[in-house]
């Protein structure tokens, strides 16, 4: 992950949040279980993925993830016109949340 920040954000609705606090682990939302990894995104780009996949919705929850917890899993890949972006790979624990946050807007 050289060069690479260690925090990423995964955009949650409410009930998503309310399953991963629950379960303790996040499998992934209905898209993330299609393309096979956990979509998030850093904190340049995390309005671009809010304006992108959740401008209608709102009581989205975010949740800030130390990626050096998950490291193994993360791969950084590229998507939206050519942006590298934190994939992970398996699931996420909720020991890896450092913080969370209801989006402002929505």
């Amino acid at each position: 992950m050289t060069d690479h920040p260690t925090r990423a954000f995964k955009i949650l609705t409410a009930a998503q949040w309310a399953q991963f606090e629950a379960d303790g682990v996040f499998h992934g939302a209905p898209i993330d279980l299609a393309d096979g990894y956990i979509h998030l995104s850093t904190a340049d780009q995390v309005a671009g993925t809010l304006a992108k996949h959740f401008a209608d919705q709102s009581g989205l929850v975010i949740a800030e993830i130390d990626l050096t917890t998950v490291a193994e899993f993360v791969r950084w890949e590229e998507t939206r016109g050519g942006a590298l972006f934190p994939h992970v790979y398996g699931v996420l624990p909720i020991s890896a949340v450092c913080s969370v946050r209801q989006n402002p807007s929505g």
